[in-house]
């Protein structure tokens, strides 16, 4: 026999096969018409074998790795994308090789010798079994490829120190839900399809295994029912393979143990029954992006697979749960699928394909939806389709204080918290409460402004789905809620003078999202002062009826007192990583599969922290840090730019970036406006840029000597203040806070001793002490008497935006205006003396000399800005002293004034009014330069 005769009777492999498996017993003696017979089997038939094929060694055993119920001896002949599978007797097969090459018969000889320790079932197996290697038939060396060489994920680019990642409470609940199902799973796995390699968060729930981007997507990359596999393989080093009829997956793992949990629960949750038909299917043209698609209503779900062949294994790209869609026609062929998430557009070919898609869709939605009018009116926004703590479909009730639609599971633990804090109602029940301005107030924001103020912050691994215990759920809600740990805090969130000063000016305008982000942060509807009208009030009068139904329904809410600060472990660990489009991948080791992603929009600040010996820079999220170290300033400045350009996306160019060394997530305000903007904002030598997205908009500010930078610590808040604006830039995190301010502080000093440059005091500062020197010491009652209130908070403002052209009066009553703005700006301005405990116990020493020594070393501990204006302001005062016997003001009157300025809580202590009359009295010695020794205070004293 020839081996052209060999190639006519044995079906030839695709070209990407590899081998040619022959499997059944013949009664044949060679390769005869009764193997060509069987050949033309059914391909589509599921079979699932008890072996695999090694990819080390071709003429290995088969190695056991699972077993089906309805496994037959003479097993089916199947076709996949890497195995040709065909019955042969092994007689003719070794009659047929032996032609091809002679040693092969003996070495497959050899196999079956080595296989007699095997059972006696795979022993019997084994005799039928033969193996041809499809390159060997064919003769063509240059088409051979490397068997035993396995796919390895991208080499990592960057070094990565972070804290090690350690389960909270609420992680903690999660596992141990997580643990009672054998066959649940989730994990970061590397993904092969083919030759294409990604990195997929994946998770098995029992019947579905889903395949996702990033861990917060709401649609899949693939999805397919367990019943659709035919095989599943254990490979070395954290490999394993899932294979379908024709396709199939390779997967690795981080660790084995990973690898053995995912191989364990799959063949675990296998055996089920098949997934019913689909009531309808077909072809479909999918646009954004633009491809042809085939699509199958199954239950109350639209599969959409990639093609027709994907359909018949089961392999989806995602699918959607008609219970939170709904659906419209477009045009004559093509119609559109709305959900809270996205919105798919599909084209048929014919209009009568589409009404017949459309109607279909339809009724699968009339079907899984029965409610009241208001439940109707409600969800027509996609958002309100789904719980908005869990996600679960079709929520009925709703907290009409906090906007937001929830099932009946959640509404429970809402409850319990009290109606001082979530106000439940339910959509069918509760009719009357449903008035037209409430149900407009949900439609045009509901769960969308609200999880965007309560939950901005919830991590994918925090976040709870419809299926949790109810401990989990009612952890996750208080968390939510009662703790704040997830909200996004207004900027003035720090004063609570100014929260409810924001919502008096928000209220008159359409803006609701603001006013939720207000009542969020703790703002108060109910005022206490009998002059100001209340919040209600304004909203009424200028005719804004949604935010007047938002307001009384918070009326009598409790203002939420949140806990500021996360417990976090600060053990650090180290990776490898490596970017990725808009992720950062984190492997243990350099070419180790992925342990953990990071979606790079989480960031929210990036410094560059290289030293002369090293080269590295940190990113912030709002739970973790990360330290990134690189060989070199080129490879640091291409992952550097690579994270700013997702951030900025399209509203920086190249050039804008060159040389940043900063760049943070922020809001800004302007003067003594309390209207804020979220921006991002870089820093460059001597430039700070201010980038707004939403309007691709650039600000720029030039850094120098005539640049002024205070701290407000307690805010997190930076004020940038110059001959033209004020700028206040508040930060989302401490840190950032901080190493911004260093920055700045290095940008704008112009000399080594920040204490003694007189320009460090703020233009509005030095204006009122200059105006009150020149023409207010001889005034009776100087800063004890008040300045009429809307003249002052009128010059207040005005001092804030152009504090050199304000024209001040020199009469007397001018002039007590302008000590009450003085008094004004040095409260709201900065926190002139923090750490106000170590002050209490330095004033509270008997000995003088000690208390002095006291002062001056805390002095010396100020920051620059804090420093300057406090001897500026001492100065002051005791200039004012001075002239006690006309304006009747001595240093206790002052002390008396000023203490609440200086120490606010602290002001009823005697001691600290000792202290403020002592630092005006020693003002000379006091603030003295910092290069001055505590020896040379006590000798001057």
């Amino acid at each position: 026999m020839s081996v052209s005769d060999l190639s006519d009777r044995i079906p030839v492999p695709k070209p990407r096969a590899r081998y040619l498996l022959g499997m059944g017993a013949s009664t044949s003696d060679g390769v005869g018409p009764d193997v060509q017979a069987d050949t033309k089997m059914n391909f589509e038939e599921e079979v699932n074998y008890k072996h695999k094929i090694s990819v080390e060694e071709p003429f290995s055993q088969l190695h056991t790795i699972s077993a089906s119920p309805g496994l037959q001896e003479n097993a089916a002949s199947i076709a996949c994308e890497d195995f040709t599978v065909i019955p042969v007797s092994p007689k003719s097969l070794n009659e047929s090789l032996n032609q091809v090459s002679p040693d092969l018969p003996k070495s497959l000889s050899k196999q079956h010798q080595n296989s007699n320790k095997a059972g006696s079932t795979d022993q019997m197996m084994d005799v039928q079994i033969g193996l041809v290697r499809s390159e060997d038939m064919c003769h063509d060396p240059k088409s051979q490829k490397n068997p035993d060489r396995p796919n390895k994920p991208r080499a990592a680019t960057i070094r990565v120190s972070r804290r090690k990642q350690t389960l909270s409470r609420l992680h903690k609940i999660a596992a141990t839900s997580h643990c009672e199902s054998v066959v649940a799973q989730s994990s970061w796995l590397d993904v092969w399809k083919g030759r294409k390699h990604n990195v997929l968060w994946a998770t098995l729930d029992g019947q579905l295994m889903s395949l996702w981007k990033k861990r917060t997507d709401k649609f899949t990359e693939y999805v397919f029912h367990v019943t659709s596999i035919t095989n599943i393989c254990r490979h070395d080093h954290g490999h394993f393979s899932i294979y379908f009829r024709k396709k199939h997956f390779e997967f690795m793992a981080h660790s084995e143990a990973v690898q053995k949990g995912w191989v364990s629960s799959l063949l675990a949750s296998r055996g089920g029954e098949p997934v019913a038909p689909p009531k309808q299917h077909g072809p479909l043209t999918m646009k954004d992006p633009r491809k042809k698609v085939h699509a199958a209503i199954c239950g109350h779900n639209l599969w959409i697979y990639s093609n027709k062949e994907d359909f018949s294994l089961g392999l989806g790209m995602t699918y959607v749960s008609m219970n939170i869609a709904s659906v419209k026609l477009t045009g004559r062929h093509t119609f559109c699928l709305i959900t809270p998430y996205r919105t798919f557009n599909f084209s048929a070919e014919t209009s009568k394909e589409a009404t017949m898609w459309l109607d279909c869709l339809n009724d699968v939605i009339r079907s899984a939806l029965s409610c009241s009018m208001v439940a109707n009116r409600l969800w027509s926004s996609p958002w309100n389709k789904v719980c908005a703590d869990c996600g679960a479909a079709n929520p009925e009730w709703a907290s009409v204080n906090l906007l937001v639609v929830i099932c009946e599971d959640c509404a429970g633990e809402h409850r319990s918290m009290g109606s001082n804090r979530s106000k439940v109602r339910s959509l069918k029940l509760d009719n009357k409460v449903w008035t037209e301005p409430l149900i407009q107030l949900f439609v045009l924001f509901g769960n969308k402004s609200a999880n965007g103020v309560w939950g901005h912050n919830i991590t994918p691994a925090e976040q709870i789905g419809p299926d949790v215990s109810r401990e989990l759920r009612a952890v996750f809600i208080l968390s939510k809620y009662q703790k704040g740990l997830y909200r996004k805090a207004h900027p003035l969130a720090t004063s609570q003078k100014l929260l409810n000063q924001r919502l008096q000016e928000v209220v008159s305008g359409p803006n609701v999202d603001e006013t939720l982000s207000l009542l969020c942060s703790g703002a108060r509807v109910l005022c206490t002062g009998t002059e100001i009208p209340s919040a209600i009030s304004i909203a009424e009068s200028s005719g804004q009826a949604l935010q007047t139904e938002l307001l009384r329904h918070n009326e009598f809410v409790e203002a939420p007192q949140f806990d500021k600060v996360r417990c976090s472990d600060e053990e650090m660990e180290e990776l490898h990583g490596k970017l990725d489009e808009e992720r950062f991948l984190f492997s243990q080791e350099n070419e180790s599969a992925a342990c953990d992603v990071l979606d790079l929009m989480e960031v929210i600040s990036v410094f560059d922290c290289s030293t002369q010996g090293s080269h590295a820079f940190e990113m912030f999220t709002l739970t973790d840090r990360l330290t990134c170290s690189a060989d070199g300033p080129d490879a640091l400045l291409e992952h550097m730019l690579h994270v700013m350009k997702i951030l900025l996306g399209d509203t920086a160019l190249d050039e804008d970036l060159e040389g940043v060394y900063a760049m943070s997530r922020a809001s800004v305000r302007q003067g003594a406006s309390l209207d804020c903007v979220e921006v991002w904002c870089t820093l460059q030598t001597g430039i700070l840029n201010i980038f707004t997205r939403p309007h691709c908009s650039r600000d720029k500010l030039l850094l120098g000597s005539d640049t002024h930078c205070y701290l407000h610590q307690n805010e997190n808040c930076i004020m940038l203040q110059d001959a033209e604006r004020t700028l206040h830039i508040q930060f989302e995190l401490q840190q950032s806070c901080l190493r911004w301010y260093e920055l700045m502080q290095r940008a704008t000093c112009s000399t080594t001793d920040g204490h003694k440059h007189t320009d460090a005091v703020p233009c509005a500062i030095d204006r009122c002490i200059s105006h009150i020197t020149q023409y207010g010491l001889k005034v009776e009652g100087l800063y004890r008497r008040c300045g009429i209130a809307p003249q002052v908070s009128k010059l207040v403002d005005t001092l804030h935006v152009s504090p050199r052209e304000v024209v001040l009066g020199t009469d007397e009553n001018s002039i007590l205006d302008v000590t009450g703005a003085l008094k004004q700006i040095l409260r709201q301005t900065i926190e002139l003396i923090p750490q106000k405990q170590l002050w209490l116990k330095a004033a509270a020493l008997s000995d003088e000399m000690q208390r002095l020594q006291a002062y001056h070393k805390l002095l010396n501990k100020l920051p620059p800005e804090n420093f300057a204006i406090l001897a500026a302001l001492c100065g002051h005062l005791h200039n004012v002293q001075c002239h006690s016997h006309m304006n009747l003001m001595t240093t206790h009157n002052l002390a008396v004034v000023f203490v609440a300025t200086l120490f606010q809580e602290l002001a009823i202590n005697k001691d600290m009014i000792k202290l403020t009359r002592e630092l005006i009295i020693h003002h000379t010695m006091l603030f003295m330069s910092q290069g001055e020794t505590d020896e040379k205070i006590i000798t001057v004293f």
